[in-house]
């Protein structure tokens, strides 16, 4: 039986599991202890940071396993790559998950190899940021560079907000370093897409919904996304050119974008499947599970991405609008074809925060269409019948 090492037991890393399991194969899930839905899942649990490269490659020359993967965090795919190098396993490099990990080494490598993106500058919290932005256009964007999930990122208008937004980044972030980069103004989308043995197998265009706080945060998507032929050409052609750049290979890629004056400028990629949704907006679009296809890749097995179907598709996060328990959850939704899934991350008496980031989600409708207008039309009406309450 094939050994699977599965990074994260939380609910992005749950459809992970379950396929795992259905396909007869052994799944180990990585975790610091927690309230973590895949413990129950997994075949085996081990209570490891999934940040401790070292300790979990021990593990994984221990248990022997065949493969390593994760969906929806960015937390370990510095340790997928060492342990795929180490091992011998397919997936990203070290030093490609160490670029996808860090947005300084991402964006240097981006200006080296001539993809479109932001201005910025690399700071550390000790530098004058007043005399380092000095060229650069407000409103602007701190990042840490080490994050996900959209925590510390922060858009500043004017230089009365930089201390703030200085000390957000900063007690977000595990190093000394972050970017100040310029905000372009524009409409944010993104992109699914998989490369494998050196060659991009599909790019997919999809449409954000966008919840503005300190800086954007994704909060559903739709597919496909509207645009003109020349666009989504532009758009694929960077995206390619940022994978090359990065160096990454064998791995899911989450990217995010900007348009502008129908250019697209590359914000940052990932070297993992997408959250809020975007595995399963892939496996809808083109009628296959991608979570299989995440693990088949994961463990070396060939593995194709066919791209016939096109069924749009668009999803939705459940949120709060403020920090509380759950006192009743009604769902007024009678079984629908079109209604992919309808799920509660929470049960009633669990807290929950008000939303800020994508971990602070509760649930998700994912709805299906012949047309977008139809699957969007359903995705309102699905999220109109069900109600929560957090006292």
């Amino acid at each position: 039986m094939k050994k699977l090492m599965i990074m994260g037991a939380g609910i992005y890393q749950v459809p992970l599991i379950k396929k795992a399991k259905e396909m007869g194969i052994y799944t180990i899930a990585v975790s610091i202890p927690g309230n973590y839905p895949g413990f129950a899942l997994a075949d085996q649990v081990c209570y490891e940071n999934t940040v401790d490269y070292e300790r979990i490659l021990e593990v994984a020359k221990r248990e022997q396993v065949d493969g390593i993967v994760t969906a929806g965090t960015d937390v370990a795919v510095i340790t997928i790559g060492k342990v795929c190098d180490e091992l011998g396993l397919t997936g990203l490099s070290f030093e490609a998950a160490k670029i996808a990990s860090n947005k300084i080494l991402m964006k240097e490598k981006y200006e080296e190899f001539g993809v479109r993106t932001a201005r910025f500058r690399e700071l550390t919290f000790a530098d004058d940021m007043y005399e380092k932005t000095e060229g650069l256009n407000l409103p602007l964007i701190f990042k840490a560079v080490d994050s996900s999930g959209s925590r510390g990122i922060v858009r500043v208008n004017s230089r009365e907000e930089f201390a703030a937004a200085r000390e957000i980044v900063k007690a977000t972030s595990r190093t000394d370093l972050y970017i100040i980069e310029e905000f372009i103004e524009g409409e944010e989308f993104g992109a699914q897409a998989f490369v494998y043995h050196g060659e991009v197998q599909f790019i997919l265009p999809h449409g954000d919904y966008v919840f503005h706080g300190d800086t954007g945060v994704p909060i559903g998507h739709f597919a496909p996304y509207q645009l003109k032929e020349d666009v989504i050409e532009d758009a694929k052609q960077q995206l390619t050119m940022a994978v090359r750049a990065m160096g990454l290979d064998n791995c899911a890629i989450n990217a995010d974008f900007i348009l502008k004056d129908d250019k697209t400028y590359v914000l940052e990629l990932g070297g993992r499947s997408g959250a809020t949704c975007l595995a399963e907006l892939v496996s809808i679009y083109y009628g296959y599970d991608y979570y299989e296809k995440l693990i088949l890749a994961a463990l070396g097995e060939p593995v194709d991405f066919p791209q016939e179907h096109a069924v749009p598709n668009a999803s939705m996060l459940l949120r709060s609008e403020k920090d509380g328990v759950i006192t009743a959850i009604e769902n007024r939704n009678e079984p629908d074809e079109d209604i992919y899934e309808i799920q509660f991350d929470y049960q009633v008496g669990d807290p929950v925060k008000k939303f800020h980031v994508g971990p602070h989600r509760i649930g998700h409708v994912i709805t299906k269409g012949e047309t977008l207008d139809a699957a969007v039309d359903k995705l309102n009406e699905a999220l109109d019948r069900i109600t929560i309450t957090v006292e």
